[in-house]
């Protein structure tokens, strides 16, 4: 591999704690709309919303309107109602994983140029770019949503190493998602880093990534 130049970042549940986001959204939408509950059952709920979120790879029309079907409501309220809650409280509720900041102050430090690839509607993912604090890091971000492609087809990273105006030999992808951080980044030329989280390895991949890590600080070894 050449000398590494830059680095491209995924962002959910790699530099922004989708968990803890995610379920602090949870909680305040079954506060919001579900407050007739008692406490134990207003948290069975919140579980359940979260079962039924699968870390964010569900359809989000197919989620509301499931949500709208089957969560106990003293007065119905629409798919449509919670897309517009959702849309408009979601990036409120941010939080960063653990060392992203301080890992991207030491990879910018140490000279590498920075890059974002990541799924989802630009206003969404830009709000929690912005309330994080991290867009002054990155010289590209690529969103799904603006760029008409999505992870992990492989031209979404194309067109961030474009951006970057860096090979695929001279970048680095870090993420989370095997399939779509770490097999599209590596469909595009790229080697990568896994961070896991949520996700367990699936062996009929045919891309592996190059180093594994549990927690963000660990590139400081790395790099």
């Amino acid at each position: 591999m050449n000398k590494v130049q830059a680095l491209l970042f995924d962002l959910d549940n790699t530099l922004m704690d989708r968990d803890s986001t995610f379920r602090s959204f949870s909680e305040q939408f079954v506060r919001d709309f579900l407050g007739h509950l008692q406490p134990e059952e207003a948290q069975r709920v919140v579980e359940d919303i979260i079962v039924r979120d699968a870390d964010g790879y569900r359809d989000k029309d197919g989620f509301f309107a499931e949500l709208s079907e089957v969560l106990p409501w003293e007065k119905a309220v629409s798919a449509a109602d919670i897309r517009t809650y959702y849309d408009e409280t979601y990036t409120g509720h941010g939080a960063l994983m653990k060392y992203a900041e301080d890992i991207l102050n030491y990879c910018r430090e140490q000279g590498y140029i920075l890059g974002l690839v990541t799924n989802g509607k630009k206003q969404i993912q830009y709000g929690k770019i912005d309330l994080l604090g991290l867009r002054g890091f990155f010289k590209s971000i690529v969103i799904s949503g603006e760029a008409g492609i999505s992870k992990p087809d492989p031209a979404i990273y194309r067109l961030a190493l474009e951006r970057l105006g860096t090979t695929a030999e001279q970048t680095l992808f870090i993420g989370d998602h095997p399939v779509n951080d770490i097999w599209g980044a590596g469909k595009a030329g790229m080697e990568t880093i896994w961070l896991k989280r949520n996700h367990e390895w699936d062996d009929k991949l045919d891309v592996h990534p190059w180093k594994t890590i549990h927690e963000l600080d660990e590139l400081k070894g790395i790099l």
